[in-house]
C-alpha cells in the first residue's frame, strides 16, 4: 500500500513540506510506503471547461497536472498540503486540484475513487479551518473517504523549525498518518475477505433551470 504526499507550496522543502514529512514518518512506521508530489512553482493554469479531458483522460493543458495524473492511479491513498494564502489554499494548489480532479472525473480514469484522502494546511496565523474547509470538499466531489486526526489537521509557524516546534500540530500530523495506515488496512482486509466495492451509476446532471 502506497500513499502519495502532494505539497502545494511554492516553497519545496518548507512550512508546508515539515508537516506533510511528519505524516509521511507515521505511515513509514505503520508500513505504508509513501511517495511525494511537489506541484512545483511555475505558473498552473485554471481550467478552461473544454472538456478535452473527457476524451484524453488527462488535461489539455501540459505541466504538472498531467505529470501528477500520470502516477496517482498507482496510490492507495492521497495528503494534500497547501499553506494559507489570503485565507485559502495557494493559487496554484486551488487551479491544481480543480484540473486533476476535473480531468478524472470527467474523463472516466478512476484514479481516485474510494481512496482515502486527507487535507494538510500550514499557516502563520490564520485562514486554516477555512482552507481545509476547501480542499475536503473536492474529495467529497471525488468519493475519496476523508482521514482526521484529533484535530483538525493543521500547523503553525512561519518557518520549518516554528513548524517542528508546533507540538499539538506535529502531534496532529502524527495521529493523521496512523489514522490513514489503519483506514488503508481495514479496506484491504474487506477486499479480501469478499467486501465488493458499491455499483457505481452513471452520472445525473441537472441545473436550477426547467422547460
Amino acid at each position: 500500500m502506497k500513499v502519495l504526499l502532494v505539497n502545494g507550496s511554492p516553497h519545496k522543502e518548507g512550512c508546508t513540506y515539515t508537516a506533510l514529512c511528519e505524516v509521511g514518518n507515521a505511515l513509514c512506521q505503520a508500513e505504508i510506503d509513501t511517495g511525494t508530489f511537489w506541484i512545483g512553482n511555475k505558473p498552473i493554469s485554471g481550467c478552461i471547461a473544454c472538456k478535452a479531458c473527457a476524451k484524453w483522460n488527462r488535461c489539455v493543458l501540459e505541466d504538472t497536472v498531467n505529470e501528477f495524473l500520470a502516477v496517482a492511479g498507482d496510490y492507495d491513498g492521497f495528503v494534500f498540503g497547501t499553506p494559507v494564502h489570503w485565507g485559502a489554499a495557494s493559487g496554484g494548489m486551488t487551479a491544481f486540484l480543480d484540473r486533476a480532479f476535473y480531468a478524472d472525473r470527467n474523463g472516466g480514469g478512476n484514479r481516485f475513487h474510494l481512496k482515502p484522502a486527507a487535507a494538510v494546511i500550514s499557516a502563520r496565523r490564520a485562514g486554516t479551518t477555512a482552507t481545509w474547509d476547501q480542499i475536503n470538499r473536492y474529495f467529497g466531489l471525488m468519493q475519496m473517504p476523508i482521514i482526521t486526526s484529533r484535530y483538525w489537521n493543521i500547523v503553525h509557524g512561519t518557518t520549518p523549525e516554528e513548524v517542528r516546534r508546533d507540538e499539538e500540530g506535529m502531534q496532529t500530523m502524527r495521529i493523521l498518518g496512523r489514522n490513514m495506515a489503519f483506514f488503508l488496512r481495514c479496506k484491504a482486509a474487506a477486499l479480501e475477505h469478499g467486501v465488493t466495492m458499491p455499483p457505481q451509476e452513471p452520472s445525473v446532471y441537472t441545473n436550477f433551470i426547467r422547460g
